[in-house]
């Protein structure tokens, strides 16, 4: 992937430094010599040569001395600076950059292409108090920067200020017209966690609800606000929150059915939790409400009918979980072959140990564990639990 992203930056720069030797050929014919303007020419297609021959770094050098030899090539030296940010070599970057912004002949929009990059450079080098403060002073300047709202709110993100990156998002909306209410809906949720932990349960309460105002079928809004109602021992409110999230996106059954079947225990309504499992068993092609099903017509009605209601499920849906759960209730029961089904069950326990419980459906990072975030790819809301996973 970085080879390809380079070449990609090689062959956009080709047609500027094609223009720019253009450029400088033809001024050369006014006030050149011809030798001056034939060493140019060579120059350049020294570097052409260099490049197809996979010599990037001799090919930076000859267009870097064309650009230094005609400093009104504004877009050669542009490029070359992103060059060298995706080389590493991001201090390099950086002195050119920093070089365009103090022209006094650019014009606005050059000048806000120079402080973009100039920014770039020091988000990729790490100084987010300085690429802030280029960004920030861009986007007071220049409304129509959209990009610098854009970095803002990965600074903002880098930095857990969720209330700027709300208010750049916002801000990003309003000047692209690009949706933006599922990236604030999660800006709002960890605001809302962040104060549901520290004890500000209204705050909290009101983060959530700016939450559901940004997106209504925020799965983790629904969360946050049935772990909220649990704090305040409302147990029928958070029955309804967690429901209502289930509803929303199936898929995440498997993190909503612990706290929700706990609820339900709490308040004694069993045959209420059955009704929503069974309804859930019908929508969602995972396994995890079958297994919740499973549990509770054990506890009512014993081992013989819970085995053969999930032999029967299996049927259709056939999961290693699934079956795991079919060895326990054999063994529980009394089947024969006992130890043969004991050991079936080690070798399934021992696959389940090694599977991922959750996927990013954008990049397809595999966890053990559930982050709203994805470590890969950075996207939020795209890691969901897979459909073999429940809570056992």
């Amino acid at each position: 992937m970085a080879f390809i992203t380079e070449w990609f930056w090689f062959f956009l720069l080709l047609p500027i430094a094609a223009l720019s030797g253009w450029v400088i050929g033809r001024r050369g014919g006014e006030r050149h010599s011809d030798s001056q303007v034939s060493k140019l020419s060579t120059t350049y297609f020294r570097g052409l040569n260099y490049l197809l021959n996979e010599q990037p770094d001799k090919a930076i050098e000859l267009f870097l001395h064309i650009a230094e030899l005609d400093k009104d090539t504004f877009e050669t030296q542009v490029a070359l600076g992103h060059l060298f940010r995706r080389r590493g070599e991001v201090d390099r970057a950086i002195r050119l950059h920093q070089g365009l912004v103090q022209r006094p002949d650019l014009n606005d929009q050059q000048k806000v292409q120079a402080l973009l990059a100039l920014g770039e450079d020091y988000m990729r080098s790490g100084l987010l108090d300085r690429a802030e403060t280029v960004f920030t002073d861009l986007a007071r300047i220049d409304q129509r920067a959209p990009q610098a709202l854009k970095h803002l709110i990965g600074i903002y993100q880098a930095e857990r200020d969720w209330p700027k990156a709300i208010e750049n998002a916002t801000r990003y909306e309003a000047a692209t017209g690009e949706p933006m209410g599922k990236l604030i809906g999660q800006f709002e949720c960890e605001l809302a966690e962040r104060l549901r932990v520290a004890g500000e349960r209204d705050a909290a309460r009101d983060a959530i609800a700016r939450a559901y105002a940004a997106d209504s079928t925020s799965v983790r809004a629904g969360m946050l606000e049935g772990k909220l109602e649990i704090d305040a021992g409302n147990d029928v409110a958070a029955i309804r929150a967690f429901e209502r999230a289930a509803r929303h996106d199936p898929d995440f059954l498997p993190e909503l059915l612990p706290p929700l079947l706990a609820a339900y225990a709490r308040v004694g309504d069993s045959p209420g939790a059955r009704t929503f499992l069974t309804e859930m068993a019908e929508h969602y092609s995972g396994v995890a409400p079958v297994l919740a099903l499973t549990r509770l017509v054990q506890a009512e009605e014993g081992v013989p009918a819970a085995r053969g209601y999930l032999a029967q499920q299996l049927k259709d849906r056939p999961s290693v979980r699934g079956e795991a759960a079919l060895i326990e209730l054999a063994l529980a029961d009394g089947v024969e072959h006992g130890e043969t089904l004991e050991q079936l069950r080690h070798i399934t326990d021992q696959l389940l140990v090694r599977n991922p419980s959750y996927r990013c459906n954008r990049c397809g990072f595999g966890a053990r564990s559930h982050h709203w975030q994805c470590p890969s790819c950075k996207e939020w809301g795209t890691i969901k639990p897979l459909l073999n996973y429940a809570v056992v």
